[in-house]
């Protein structure tokens, strides 16, 4: 049994295996301009189901996967924060996973494109903070891809472009519905994924966990 959505019928459950190849194709769909080597392929999806399947969220729409939200738990230098997707996550992009680790650090969010502006995004990011609140986690993590610098970046350079989005005076598909699920962008990552729409940027975007507890 998932997590049910009345107003849109949307279904959240963990990963089971049997899901990864339906997983990859969404994964394709909403990284056009990606390097396919860079994405999460099936054979990384089944893996994560055997690693942390805790962790990685599905939501559906009457029996179809559409999107999905994945993490694993680590520990983040924030003194030395620059890496790329595939470095920090490890094999399968999800081998860096640790038990013990602070942060969840989110490694994959995806709704399939014939699904957006339905709710489904913001319902996975919900599961998640509900998630790391229930394991006490100090927060979450990720490297947001920025899909909207493809249409500026003849005219402005990335951090220009992340200081608007911010400000308000440009949208970002991917940032601006990240900031107004709560995050804040801490940084830039360069070289994060190899993607022709962002140049392989992306933002450093944090959300802390208002109920985290020190541990003794």
């Amino acid at each position: 049994m998932g997590d049910v959505d009345p107003v849109t019928e949307v279904r959240i459950v963990n990963l089971e295996e049997w899901m990864a190849d339906d997983l990859e194709k969404i994964e394709l769909a909403c990284f056009p301009m990606a390097n396919p080597e860079d994405l999460l392929t099936a054979d990384d999806i089944r893996a994560y189901a055997r690693t942390f399947p805790d962790g990685y969220f599905v939501a559906f729409v009457d029996d179809r996967p559409v999107g999905m939200g994945a993490g694993i738990f680590l520990d983040f230098d924030f003194d030395n924060p620059q890496h790329s997707i595939a470095e920090i996550t490890g094999e399968h992009q999800c081998g860096n996973h640790d038990p013990d680790g602070d942060w969840y650090y989110g490694t994959d969010m995806t709704v399939h494109p014939d699904f957006r502006g339905r709710g489904i995004g913001r319902l996975l990011y919900d599961r998640r903070k509900q998630f790391v609140k229930e394991r006490n986690k100090r927060g979450i993590i990720a490297g947001g891809s920025l899909p909207g610098y493809f249409h500026h970046k003849a005219e402005m350079p990335i951090d220009e472009y992340v200081d608007k989005v911010v400000s308000g005076e440009l949208s970002d598909p991917t940032l601006s519905f990240q900031l107004s699920n709560g995050f804040e962008v801490r940084g830039l990552l360069e070289n994060y994924l190899e993607d022709e729409a962002d140049d392989g940027w992306a933002a450093l975007i944090v959300w802390e966990n208002p109920d985290y507890r020190e541990e003794s």
